[in-house]
């Protein structure tokens, strides 16, 4: 139906996103994958397909309890009974390519007997990586014929299958991901405020994690939240952005699945015996460290120019950053992309494009790119979206607050690369 998308109506577009959407979810975990990846790829793909392939992020069918025991069982060549002494066979959740179970770690190494531990067991999908491999085929197979029809150019397919291909190999083991989760909580060590699940070890395996359980509730209720817990909202948005500066200006290690879904709150209550004033301070727990993003040291000074010239609305600048992006750059006519971008940020100047948010310039930046055909690399682009993920709940827990600013105020220290250390733990740790 893609070729004939733009011809045929806004109603028969409508009715093809729907389509998408729901082929995608019945057609096999590479598909829902694809789906949620392409999802944060707005400068591959229209907004509007974009926005509906995001609600493949939602509950993924489960697999039986059966399967769970036997692929706990054979991973660590023990019983489930002496692991656990309770096992909840319903699943708390189920995604893609895993699902999680919540139960009561027993003892953590054969032989010896530790206290009683509630855990959440992931456990990866039966034929996960099989059905994997024989989606890629179909999908490069549809990428590759997708080439020599001019209506469904549009859609980038062979590209992004490239790029996505490096992203799914990173999902599916889930010992990567408890190597993720380590690094983490070693960069976050002296945080008070910000913590991860702990793997432990040895209980992980390619296709089982046990790490520990996290309570709290999702940021969500604060995010949607319209009046109420006002400084429990602005304490969530300053934690939330210190902490994706911390990860992409200190560590170079981005968690690039920063999706509200992704993110617990956990309040510490305080009472003062003296006043009996209450006060409340919200401690956040970041989950799902499957997806991550490092970059090279060009592509750090370039994305951080590349934000500089946002934050001051330099147009040209902006646009010179953003074609410097990938290694390989096959834009077909790189001034008119500059001219485009640079009459955009001339409006954002005027008093009407004054109410726009940086947030808002950015995604508008990246339909010029989708648009032109700019090659963007894939990290570079996941931080950049990961930025605007965070920036869009961040603005609603609190409207004062904003990164962009934030951003800047840290790039234009004369000695930001010496100091950028010590400012940005100085924020956060104790």
């Amino acid at each position: 139906m893609a070729p004939f998308v733009d011809s045929l109506g806004a109603e028969f577009r409508r009715m093809w996103l729907r389509i998408v959407h729901h082929t995608l979810e019945k057609a096999g975990p590479a598909f829902i994958k694809w789906g949620q990846w392409a999802a944060t790829r707005p400068d591959l793909f229209p907004g509007d397909l974009c926005a509906v392939l995001a609600e493949l992020h939602t509950k993924a069918p489960s697999h039986s309890f059966s399967f769970t025991k036997k692929s706990i069982e054979n991973a660590f060549r023990r019983k489930l009974s002496e692991i656990f002494s309770d096992f909840e066979e319903e699943p708390l959740a189920s995604g893609s390519v895993a699902q999680v179970h919540r139960a009561t770690l027993k003892s953590r190494y054969p032989g010896q007997q530790t206290e009683p531990i509630v855990v959440a067991v992931k456990v990866r999908h039966p034929g996960v990586g099989e059905a994997i491999r024989r989606d890629f085929l179909i999908i490069n197979s549809v990428a590759k014929i997708s080439k020599f029809i001019p209506t469904l150019k549009w859609l980038r397919l062979e590209e992004s299958l490239q790029q996505f291909a490096v992203y799914m190999m990173t999902q599916v083991d889930l010992a990567r991901e408890a190597a993720h989760l380590s690094r983490f909580i070693y960069n976050f060590r002296r945080w008070k405020d910000v913590s991860f699940p702990k793997p432990l070890y040895p209980l992980v395996h390619p296709a089982v994690l046990v790490e520990t359980f996290e309570h709290g509730e999702s940021v969500l209720r604060y995010v949607d939240e319209v009046e109420g817990h006002e400084r429990i909202k602005s304490a969530l948005a300053h934690i939330g952005t210190h902490a994706l500066l911390k990860m992409l200006l200190v560590d170079n290690f981005v968690h690039a699945d920063l999706h509200p879904g992704n993110i617990l709150v956990r309040i510490k209550d305080r009472r003062s015996s003296h006043t009996q004033l209450f006060s409340s301070k919200p401690h956040v727990i970041l989950l799902d460290v499957g997806m991550t993003a490092e970059l090279s040291k060009t592509d750090r000074i370039n994305l951080l120019e590349f934000f500089k010239a946002v934050a001051l609305r330099d147009g040209r600048s902006a646009a010179e950053c953003t074609l410097r992006l990938s290694r390989r750059q096959l834009c077909p006519n790189p001034k008119a992309f500059i001219q485009d971008v640079e009459n955009s940020f001339n409006f954002w100047d005027t008093p009407d494009g004054e109410l726009l948010h940086p947030g808002e310039c950015i995604q508008q930046l990246l339909e010029h790119v989708r648009r032109h055909k700019v090659n963007i690399d894939g990290n570079v682009c996941t931080v950049i979206v990961t930025t605007l993920v965070l920036e869009g709940w961040q603005r609603k827990l609190d409207p004062q607050l904003d990164v962009m600013q934030t951003l800047k105020t840290l790039l234009f220290k004369v000695d930001w690369a010496e100091s950028l250390f010590y400012t940005i733990e100085g924020l956060m740790a104790p």
